[in-house]
């Protein structure tokens, strides 16, 4: 009996082992835009896939990219696509940096809820961003200073904003530099004179969205190209993505996990 039992556990305890060997684990770090979609998708991924466990984080577009690059994420998320540098980089340590486009977003100009604007131009805002217009009574609003808020240059909303709002010139000295879209939204939040951007899935009632040039950022004005400020929104591998990585970019592209996409606010590619 003893000789029967302890065979039973022997059996139980390689089992277990070989249980524990199908355990996978999947690294998850970049863009703050895309960390409300990644961080879903791996909630329901992980359900549909017990064995696999995902660790999501939200460091900014260039530091997922550059983690990827130095081997220390799996998939970098990113709001914008890789530059030339950060490909040559990635040759440098044997990484082929590989876009997959999962979703589409708007870049959102807001203000604080009392703040009586409702739209914007796209040189206004430029003017704002680099000092030129100071105060809100100059684009109709109460005479006071625009507490200007931006994003850290690691960030690929700012690199958009950069490249589709300034044009070229620099965010005025003073403005405010913060982290994250979350910290955007927080910080107009509390600012009455405020003004920030941030991508369409963090507007919620604590902030206005504004329209620009007359148009406001909805889906289908996302979609069929009628909001200015608009961009994809990627998941980068390390070239051609095999097991665990390729089910994981497979299930963002499927249906149900651009259905996901609506659930967070953003717009699917499909």
């Amino acid at each position: 009996m003893k000789k029967f039992l302890s065979i039973v556990f022997s059996i139980f305890f390689v089992c277990s082992l070989a249980g524990l060997s199908y355990a996978e684990d999947l690294r998850i770090d970049g863009s703050t835009t895309v960390l409300p979609i990644a961080q879903r998708a791996a909630e329901v991924f992980m359900k549909k896939y017990p064995t696999t466990k995902i660790f999501v984080s939200g460091s900014g577009s260039g530091t997922g990219i550059k983690a990827l690059i130095d081997g220390t994420t799996n998939i970098a998320t990113s709001s914008r696509e890789a530059k030339e540098k950060e490909i040559a980089d990635g040759k440098k340590n044997g990484v082929t940096l590989t876009a997959h486009k999962v979703a589409l977003d708007g870049i959102v100009p807001i203000v604080h809820p009392s703040m009586k604007i409702d739209n914007i131009t796209m040189e206004q805002l430029r003017d704002i961003y680099n000092g030129k217009i100071k105060s809100w009574k100059e684009i109709g609003g109460p005479d006071r200073p625009i507490a200007t808020v931006s994003r850290d240059t690691s960030s690929g909303t700012y690199e958009v904003w950069e490249e589709k709002i300034l044009k070229g010139d620099k965010v005025k000295p003073d403005a405010l530099l913060v982290a994250s879209n979350g910290q955007a939204v927080q910080t107009v939040a509390g600012n009455r004179y405020a003004m920030g951007y941030v991508g369409i899935g963090y507007v919620d009632k604590s902030i206005k969205a504004i329209k620009v040039n007359g148009k406001v950022a909805s889906e289908h004005s996302i979609r069929d190209g009628l909001w200015p400020i608009a961009r994809p929104l990627f998941m980068y591998t390390n070239g051609k993505p095999t097991g665990v990585i390729a089910k994981f970019i497979d299930f963002m592209l499927s249906k149900e996990g651009q259905k996901i996409l609506r659930e967070v606010k953003y717009v699917s590619i499909k």
